[in-house]
Protein backbone atom coordinates (compact mmCIF):
# COMPACT_ATOMS: atom_id res chain seq x y z
CA UNK A 1 0.00 0.00 0.00
CA UNK A 2 1.39 3.44 -0.90
CA UNK A 3 2.60 5.57 2.01
CA UNK A 4 -0.03 8.25 1.38
CA UNK A 5 -2.87 5.70 1.57
CA UNK A 6 -1.45 4.24 4.80
CA UNK A 7 -1.32 7.76 6.31
CA UNK A 8 -4.88 8.50 5.25
CA UNK A 9 -6.02 5.19 6.71
CA UNK A 10 -4.32 5.90 10.03
CA UNK A 11 -5.84 9.37 10.14
CA UNK A 12 -9.30 7.95 9.47
CA UNK A 13 -8.91 5.41 12.28
CA UNK A 14 -7.81 8.14 14.70
CA UNK A 15 -10.77 10.31 13.69
CA UNK A 16 -13.13 7.40 14.21
CA UNK A 17 -11.72 6.82 17.69
CA UNK A 18 -12.16 10.48 18.52
CA UNK A 19 -15.78 10.37 17.43
CA UNK A 20 -16.35 7.25 19.51
CA UNK A 21 -15.18 8.95 22.69
CA UNK A 22 -18.01 10.68 24.50
CA UNK A 23 -18.03 14.35 25.44
CA UNK A 24 -16.38 15.24 28.71
CA UNK A 25 -18.60 15.87 31.71
CA UNK A 26 -18.38 19.36 33.23
CA UNK A 27 -18.00 17.93 36.75
CA UNK A 28 -14.99 15.86 35.66
CA UNK A 29 -13.44 18.84 33.89
CA UNK A 30 -13.87 20.98 36.99
CA UNK A 31 -12.38 18.33 39.27
CA UNK A 32 -9.31 17.71 37.13
CA UNK A 33 -8.59 21.38 36.47
CA UNK A 34 -9.10 22.22 40.14
CA UNK A 35 -6.52 19.58 41.06
CA UNK A 36 -4.08 21.04 38.55
CA UNK A 37 -4.67 24.77 39.03
CA UNK A 38 -5.80 24.85 42.64
CA UNK A 39 -8.99 26.18 44.25
CA UNK A 40 -10.16 29.69 43.33
CA UNK A 41 -11.91 32.28 45.46
CA UNK A 42 -13.82 35.16 43.88
CA UNK A 43 -12.51 38.65 44.43
CA UNK A 44 -13.52 41.90 42.79
CA UNK A 45 -11.06 42.92 40.08
CA UNK A 46 -12.35 46.44 39.35
CA UNK A 47 -15.31 48.59 40.27
CA UNK A 48 -18.24 47.91 37.89
CA UNK A 49 -17.83 50.93 35.58
CA UNK A 50 -14.06 50.40 35.55
CA UNK A 51 -14.59 46.74 34.63
CA UNK A 52 -16.87 47.80 31.78
CA UNK A 53 -14.29 50.19 30.35
CA UNK A 54 -11.43 47.70 30.72
CA UNK A 55 -13.48 45.04 28.95
CA UNK A 56 -14.24 47.37 26.04
CA UNK A 57 -10.54 48.22 25.83
CA UNK A 58 -9.62 44.52 25.81
CA UNK A 59 -11.56 43.82 22.63
CA UNK A 60 -9.19 42.63 19.87
CA UNK A 61 -6.07 43.16 21.97
CA UNK A 62 -4.19 41.62 24.88
CA UNK A 63 -5.13 42.07 28.52
CA UNK A 64 -1.80 43.80 29.07
CA UNK A 65 -2.48 46.44 26.41
CA UNK A 66 -5.99 46.98 27.75
CA UNK A 67 -4.77 47.43 31.31
CA UNK A 68 -2.08 49.87 30.23
CA UNK A 69 -4.59 51.98 28.30
CA UNK A 70 -6.98 51.87 31.23
CA UNK A 71 -4.22 53.16 33.53
CA UNK A 72 -3.44 56.02 31.12
CA UNK A 73 -7.13 56.90 30.89
CA UNK A 74 -7.48 56.95 34.67
CA UNK A 75 -4.45 59.22 34.99
CA UNK A 76 -5.79 61.59 32.36
CA UNK A 77 -9.28 61.91 33.87
CA UNK A 78 -10.20 62.09 37.53
CA UNK A 79 -13.71 60.69 37.03
CA UNK A 80 -15.71 58.72 34.50
CA UNK A 81 -17.97 61.75 34.16
CA UNK A 82 -14.95 63.62 32.85
CA UNK A 83 -14.38 60.88 30.27
CA UNK A 84 -18.04 61.05 29.25
CA UNK A 85 -17.67 64.79 28.69
CA UNK A 86 -14.29 64.63 26.92
CA UNK A 87 -13.72 64.95 23.20
CA UNK A 88 -13.24 61.81 21.16
CA UNK A 89 -9.78 63.01 20.12
CA UNK A 90 -8.69 63.24 23.73
CA UNK A 91 -10.03 59.80 24.60
CA UNK A 92 -8.43 58.31 21.49
CA UNK A 93 -5.06 59.73 22.49
CA UNK A 94 -5.31 58.21 25.95
CA UNK A 95 -6.29 54.70 24.79
CA UNK A 96 -4.19 54.47 21.65
CA UNK A 97 -2.14 51.64 23.16
CA UNK A 98 -5.14 49.30 23.16
CA UNK A 99 -5.52 49.43 19.38
CA UNK A 100 -8.63 50.38 17.41
CA UNK A 101 -8.81 53.61 19.42
CA UNK A 102 -11.07 55.28 16.84
CA UNK A 103 -13.67 52.57 17.35
CA UNK A 104 -13.27 52.17 21.11
CA UNK A 105 -13.25 55.87 22.05
CA UNK A 106 -16.80 56.60 20.82
CA UNK A 107 -17.99 53.28 22.22
CA UNK A 108 -16.67 54.12 25.68
CA UNK A 109 -18.00 57.66 25.66
CA UNK A 110 -21.42 56.67 24.31
CA UNK A 111 -21.77 53.86 26.84
CA UNK A 112 -20.85 56.11 29.75
CA UNK A 113 -23.28 58.79 28.60
CA UNK A 114 -26.07 56.24 28.23
CA UNK A 115 -25.54 54.90 31.76
CA UNK A 116 -25.62 58.44 33.14
CA UNK A 117 -28.76 59.21 31.17
CA UNK A 118 -30.56 56.11 32.42
CA UNK A 119 -29.36 56.14 36.00
CA UNK A 120 -28.56 59.78 36.70
CA UNK A 121 -25.02 58.82 37.70
CA UNK A 122 -22.19 56.57 36.57
CA UNK A 123 -22.88 53.80 39.04
CA UNK A 124 -23.73 50.19 38.22
CA UNK A 125 -23.90 48.72 41.72
CA UNK A 126 -27.69 48.41 41.38
CA UNK A 127 -27.18 45.48 39.00
CA UNK A 128 -26.21 43.28 41.94
CA UNK A 129 -29.80 43.44 43.21
CA UNK A 130 -31.34 42.34 39.91
CA UNK A 131 -31.97 38.75 38.78
CA UNK A 132 -29.11 37.62 36.56
CA UNK A 133 -31.21 37.64 33.38
CA UNK A 134 -32.45 41.16 34.03
CA UNK A 135 -28.94 42.41 34.73
CA UNK A 136 -27.72 40.91 31.45
CA UNK A 137 -30.56 42.45 29.48
CA UNK A 138 -29.95 45.89 31.00
CA UNK A 139 -26.27 45.78 30.10
CA UNK A 140 -26.65 44.39 26.59
CA UNK A 141 -29.10 47.20 25.81
CA UNK A 142 -26.18 49.62 26.18
CA UNK A 143 -24.29 50.60 23.00
CA UNK A 144 -21.38 48.30 22.27
CA UNK A 145 -22.09 45.84 25.10
CA UNK A 146 -22.56 42.22 24.04
CA UNK A 147 -23.01 38.99 26.00
CA UNK A 148 -19.30 38.58 26.73
CA UNK A 149 -18.79 42.12 28.03
CA UNK A 150 -21.93 41.86 30.17
CA UNK A 151 -20.86 38.51 31.60
CA UNK A 152 -17.35 39.73 32.41
CA UNK A 153 -18.71 42.74 34.30
CA UNK A 154 -21.30 40.74 36.23
CA UNK A 155 -18.91 37.93 37.10
CA UNK A 156 -15.74 39.84 37.94
CA UNK A 157 -17.19 43.05 39.38
CA UNK A 158 -20.38 41.69 40.97
CA UNK A 159 -19.63 38.06 41.77
CA UNK A 160 -22.73 36.98 39.86
CA UNK A 161 -22.77 33.56 38.10
CA UNK A 162 -22.45 34.89 34.55
CA UNK A 163 -20.26 32.82 32.21
CA UNK A 164 -18.06 34.85 29.88
CA UNK A 165 -17.00 33.00 26.73
CA UNK A 166 -13.87 34.29 25.04
CA UNK A 167 -11.87 32.62 22.28
CA UNK A 168 -10.00 30.34 24.72
CA UNK A 169 -13.10 29.19 26.60
CA UNK A 170 -14.95 28.61 23.34
CA UNK A 171 -12.14 26.56 21.82
CA UNK A 172 -11.61 24.38 24.89
CA UNK A 173 -15.34 23.83 25.39
CA UNK A 174 -15.78 22.69 21.78
CA UNK A 175 -12.81 20.32 21.92
CA UNK A 176 -14.09 18.79 25.14
CA UNK A 177 -17.55 18.39 23.65
CA UNK A 178 -19.11 20.61 26.32
CA UNK A 179 -20.83 22.38 23.42
CA UNK A 180 -21.55 21.13 19.94
CA UNK A 181 -19.39 22.03 16.92
CA UNK A 182 -22.14 24.21 15.45
CA UNK A 183 -22.95 26.14 18.63
CA UNK A 184 -22.25 29.85 18.22
CA UNK A 185 -20.28 31.92 20.72
CA UNK A 186 -23.48 33.73 21.73
CA UNK A 187 -25.31 30.47 22.38
CA UNK A 188 -22.30 29.07 24.25
CA UNK A 189 -22.73 31.63 27.05
CA UNK A 190 -25.98 30.22 28.51
CA UNK A 191 -25.06 26.59 27.74
CA UNK A 192 -21.76 26.73 29.63
CA UNK A 193 -23.29 28.84 32.38
CA UNK A 194 -25.87 26.12 33.00
CA UNK A 195 -23.27 23.33 32.85
CA UNK A 196 -22.08 23.91 36.42
CA UNK A 197 -23.58 25.12 39.69
CA UNK A 198 -23.88 28.92 40.05
CA UNK A 199 -21.17 28.96 42.69
CA UNK A 200 -18.72 27.32 40.27
CA UNK A 201 -19.20 29.58 37.24
CA UNK A 202 -16.36 31.95 38.21
CA UNK A 203 -13.90 29.07 38.68
CA UNK A 204 -15.17 27.26 35.56
CA UNK A 205 -14.45 30.33 33.43
CA UNK A 206 -10.96 30.86 34.85
CA UNK A 207 -10.03 27.17 34.67
CA UNK A 208 -11.03 26.95 31.00
CA UNK A 209 -9.35 30.19 29.98
CA UNK A 210 -6.13 29.27 31.78
CA UNK A 211 -6.17 25.79 30.26
CA UNK A 212 -6.69 27.27 26.80
CA UNK A 213 -3.76 29.64 27.18
CA UNK A 214 -1.31 27.15 28.69
CA UNK A 215 -2.23 23.77 27.22
CA UNK A 216 -5.14 23.62 24.78
CA UNK A 217 -3.71 26.19 22.42
CA UNK A 218 -5.27 27.00 19.07
CA UNK A 219 -2.63 25.76 16.65
CA UNK A 220 -0.72 23.21 18.69
CA UNK A 221 -2.69 21.76 21.59
CA UNK A 222 -0.35 20.07 24.06
CA UNK A 223 -2.42 16.92 24.46
CA UNK A 224 0.54 14.98 25.86
CA UNK A 225 0.69 17.41 28.80
CA UNK A 226 -3.08 17.73 29.28
CA UNK A 227 -4.75 16.49 32.47
CA UNK A 228 -7.99 16.18 30.51
CA UNK A 229 -6.66 13.84 27.79
CA UNK A 230 -8.34 10.77 29.23
CA UNK A 231 -11.81 12.36 28.98
CA UNK A 232 -11.34 14.62 25.94
CA UNK A 233 -12.88 13.42 22.66
CA UNK A 234 -10.41 15.58 20.70
CA UNK A 235 -7.25 14.33 22.41
CA UNK A 236 -4.50 12.92 20.23
CA UNK A 237 -3.24 10.85 23.19
CA UNK A 238 -4.48 7.28 23.30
Amino acid sequence: MPERQRSQGAAAKTLTKRRDRKAARPAEVMELLREEQGPLVWRRRYEPVDELVVTILSQHTSDLNAERSYAVLKLAYSTWDAVADASLEEIEAAIRGSGLARQKAPRIRETLRKIRELRGALDLEFLRDLPLGDAKRWLTALPGVGPKTAAVLLCFAMGMPAMAVDTHVYRVARRLGLIGPKVSVERAHPLLEQAVAPGEVYSFHLYLITHGRRVCQARRPRCEACVLSAICPSSTVR
